[in-house]
């Protein structure tokens, strides 16, 4: 058996850190979770959908209050749209009033089809009405 060539050595480790690379970049885009926290709100709407993966989506509306030196304060709402992953967290979703409901979720840095639409993944119902 022959040594490898310098030429072979640098296509070998070359090779070998561009793979360790890639596998450091996928993890931190789709597997680490960047942020964790809870919301509180009203459900808007709440469907399974998809073509080929089939997942949760849904959409929270945060009301608040704004303040504005000018007139006082004006009512602002935000939306914050989610997903879930996990079919019993659905099913409890859809069971549950859709006012004054807190969830827990995590952010990712990116989507996966079979996980939803969105970067935050619904894990938890913290507490509803």
């Amino acid at each position: 058996m022959e040594p490898m060539t310098t030429k072979a050595k640098v296509i070998t480790w070359s090779s070998v850190v561009a793979v360790v690379v890639l596998a450091v970049f996928l993890f931190f885009k789709f597997w680490f979770v960047y942020s964790e926290g809870v919301n509180d709100g009203d459900i808007n709407y709440f469907q399974k959908e998809g073509f080929i993966f089939k997942t949760y989506e849904g959409k929270m509306i945060q009301t608040g209050l704004k303040s504005k030196p000018a007139n006082g304060g004006a009512i602002q709402s935000n939306e914050f749209k989610f997903s879930v992953d996990d079919e019993r967290i659905a099913q409890q979703l859809m069971e549950v009033p859709s006012n004054g409901v807190k969830l827990h979720w995590h952010r990712y840095l990116g989507t996966l089809p079979w996980r939803g639409n969105s970067e935050f993944v619904v894990d938890s119902i913290v507490s509803h009405k």
